[in-house]
């Protein structure tokens, strides 16, 4: 019986969901080992006063990927149609952790100008996340519903904000002594959020949105 965790059409054999699922988590390993080896050379950082391409391309590649995935290999679209949207929920009520952001901006460490738009927004995501969750266990249609649509794209919308912000803040970074800018985002361990956790964040608002759909 079709509901709001399946696609609606026949679920992948076991084996070929298992495999797909493996290769997914030696990905997501690999991605992660990644980020870390080029935090740590500093290739994520940009001089002050400049667009931050580097995280710029490790915000939108891994979404180009996981986009490019869906719609060309048929196991990974099946096993994104089959996840379970109750988790993807549970995972986002971890973006309430945003209230670093604005423990880093107290301690001047991060610009209000980022810290403000993207703490808030991702508190408010965290926070409402349970919310949701409650409401999908307890009517499965609810993850169909205009509110379970429109918080996806609030969430999604919450971090364009963020990233936007955040690059905004490195362009128009002058690079006076003692100047707060948007820098650490790009040095270990901040630039995790941006070029790991931000697009993990992104796909599972888009999964949830063609779960949705379906």
């Amino acid at each position: 019986m079709p509901n709001a965790t399946s696609s609606g059409s026949a679920q992948p054999s076991m084996p070929v969901l298992a495999s797909t699922k493996l290769v997914v988590a030696i990905v997501l390993a690999a991605w992660f080992a990644l980020i870390m080896v080029l935090g740590a050379t500093g290739a994520f950082a940009t001089p002050p006063g400049t667009l931050p391409f580097p995280i710029a391309i490790g915000v939108t590649a891994p979404i180009l990927l996981f986009l490019a995935g869906f719609w060309l290999s048929r196991p990974f679209r099946e096993l994104v149609l089959a996840a379970d949207v109750r988790l993807m929920l549970g995972i986002q009520g971890w973006r309430f952790a945003g209230l670093g952001f604005l423990a880093l901006y107290t301690y001047g460490v991060l610009p209000g100008s980022f810290a403000w738009p993207a703490g808030l927004g991702d508190m408010a995501i965290g926070a409402t996340a349970p919310w949701l969750l409650v409401a999908l266990i307890r009517q499965p249609r609810f993850a169909a519903s205009k509110t379970f649509v429109v918080w996806n794209l609030l969430g999604l919308l919450d971090l364009v904000v963020a990233v936007g912000t955040g690059a905004l803040s490195s362009a128009l970074a002058t690079g006076v002594p003692e100047e707060v800018t948007t820098a650490p985002m790009a040095q270990l361990p901040l630039v995790v959020i941006p070029a790991y956790l931000v697009p993990i964040f992104v796909m599972l608002h888009l999964a949830a949105l063609v779960q949705a759909r379906r």
